[in-house]
């Protein structure tokens, strides 16, 4: 591996698109006619909703578009012609000229073999150097991406700690561009920010070009020198990051900007790392928001639960969840933040009766639910629906809009085959999808009306409570907005309570009433949802929020 730049002319862009467009047998090509340039030594975001000829764009650089995809134009790597290539000479320009940086990196990393071998794999494929050599550099790639054990497997490290290696592979042969494809995407605020610090001491050590591919405003204002907006497959606008997030020009650049969800500015310095030791018991004291305890009755109250799970291959037990207590009330929503591993999936999940827990209590609508004859819990449980991170997952791809909305009322025996048609219709109505889409099946629909339907799915019995755990987390900004504006809705139209699981704090202080912290499966904090998430007590809290990027390069900048 070498600290610098391998290939001569640096004056050759790394990247160079000239008028590509790219068609499939629809009307409606995916690519229309982009160009776009990105030179070494700088970060291009390139930017729109799905659909409109990012990742193809992406595909086009390194060789990777469908066989179905017809494509024109020129795209030339390091001054080498791309297109239309044969596999050979694709080969010869893979890794080493380009390379990319998939947005989940497990299905990038091969689960058998450890991620020192696979870096030796990655630079023998593409150069003759041997055994001891090869390992050699991979340790050197290893630690340039912090991290340390060449050993390891992929199963155990973090999802941040993936990502880096995925960084390292694609490092391997020095390329000199990068295509980034939502490479932080799948991961909470706190990686997010280590990973994009990463990529710009990358940038300035290795000289290349990074092709970011981003729906997230935030990272772009971050790290990106230069923005190209796409719409259905054309630019619509383009220029420096600061001019475009100070005076965007055209109206969907507008539109995309004004649907970012931002944080309010914290009282305290934003600054602080997070500490081991930063958590606050007091803080995490549910009536300590406004200093009055609040009387209604709960939806669900969780008494100090502690949740195991078993370890592998014989060791200890791991604690998922450690004397946790939280209470929902009518009509609230509450929001549970906090990184990965720190509990959050788990408590929805144990308070909607998929995990038992170990020790504590859980009390549903004044019911111990641990007490309940089965056939009662049958008719609680009723009364808890979910709604997941990927809705694609979650609906039977056999089944039509209206089987998979109907399915809960046939499961639970509500109603008649007429009532539930009905109810059917009145739900689409309520999640604001045609009644024609009854009839479509889940690939026919975006990603946003799949989770429309997963929201009319969850809805259907009437619960008491609702989880919703990373819910929009899969859609990119605008269609994210809307998602969130009719969850509110139907939110206070209908009266329910959630529990909003998110690691996007912007999202929560768009929905939630109160906020609960967790770290390591400890309540850290917990209170109003603008009091936490505008002063809060814990440094926890503070460090998450000084690691989301605000949509505006100066602000966010001048506090890096």
């Amino acid at each position: 591996m070498t600290t610098s730049a391998t290939h001569a002319d640096v004056t050759v862009p790394a990247l160079e698109v000239e008028d590509l467009r790219v068609t499939f047998a629809y009307p409606r090509p995916a690519v229309a006619g982009i160009s776009l340039r990105v030179d070494r030594g700088q970060i291009l975001a390139l930017v729109g909703e799905s659909g409109s000829g990012k990742t193809m764009t992406a595909r086009a650089a390194i060789g990777l578009l469908p066989e179905t995809a017809t494509a024109t134009g020129s795209v030339k790597v390091d001054g080498v012609e791309v297109l239309n290539r044969s596999e050979k000479e694709l080969n010869a320009v893979r890794g080493t000229r380009v390379a990319m940086i998939f947005q989940e990196p497990q299905t990038a990393l091969n689960p058998v073999q450890t991620v020192g071998w696979q870096l030796r794999q990655a630079l023998r494929t593409h150069r003759r150097m041997s055994r001891r050599d090869a390992h050699q550099q991979a340790v050197e790639l290893l630690r340039l991406v912090e991290i340390l054990d060449p050993g390891q497997y992929p199963h155990q490290l973090s999802g941040g700690q993936k990502q880096r290696v995925v960084i390292a592979l694609a490092l391997a042969n020095d390329p000199v561009l990068l295509l980034a494809d939502e490479p932080t995407t799948a991961l909470d605020v706190s990686v997010q920010r280590e990973i994009l610090d990463l990529l710009l001491r990358l940038r300035d050590r290795i000289d290349a070009g990074i092709l970011l591919i981003t729906h997230n405003l935030g990272v772009v204002a971050d790290i990106a020198d230069r923005v190209v907006v796409v719409q259905l497959g054309e630019v619509v606008e383009r220029g420096d990051v600061f001019d475009i997030f100070a005076r965007p020009t055209q109206p969907y650049t507008e539109q995309l900007l004004a649907a970012v969800p931002t944080l309010p500015s914290p009282q305290d310095d934003p600054t602080v790392d997070i500490d081991p030791d930063s958590a606050d018991p007091e803080s995490a004291d549910p009536e300590s928001a406004d200093g009055e305890a609040v009387t209604s009755p709960a939806v669900v109250q969780v008494d100090n639960i502690t949740v195991r799970h078993p370890g592998r291959f014989g060791s200890a037990p791991r604690t998922a969840l450690a004397g946790v207590s939280l209470t929902v009330h009518p009509a609230e929503v509450v929001g549970v933040v906090g990184e990965s591993g720190s509990g959050k999936t788990t408590l929805g999940r144990t308070i909607g009766g998929l995990i038992t827990p170990a020790s504590g209590r859980i009390t549903l609508g004044g019911k111990d639910i641990a007490r309940l004859p089965r056939a009662e819990l049958r008719t609680v449980r009723r009364t808890i629906a979910f709604v997941p991170q990927d809705p694609t997952a979650s609906l039977d791809p056999r089944f039509t809009v209206a089987e998979s909305i109907r399915e809960p009322l046939e499961i639970h025996r509500l109603g008649g085959r007429d009532q539930r048609n009905t109810r059917v219709a009145e739900l689409l109505d309520a999640v604001q999808l045609p009644r024609s889409f009854a009839n479509r099946l889940p690939h026919e629909l975006s990603g946003g009306q799949r989770q429309r339907v997963a929201l009319a799915r969850a809805l259907s019995v009437e619960p008491m409570l609702l989880i919703a755990d990373e819910p929009t987390s899969a859609l990119d900004v605008s269609v994210q907005a809307r998602v969130l504006e009719l969850f509110a809705q139907l939110q206070r139209d209908l009266g329910f309570a959630a529990l909003f699981i998110s690691h996007d704090l912007a999202v929560v202080e768009q929905v939630a009433d109160r906020v609960a912290v967790l770290r390591d499966g400890t309540l850290v904090e917990n209170g109003d949802a603008r009091t936490v998430l505008s002063a809060p007590r814990a440094d926890y809290t503070r460090a998450l929020l000084a690691a989301v990027p605000y949509p505006d390069p100066v602000r966010q900048r001048a506090g890096r």
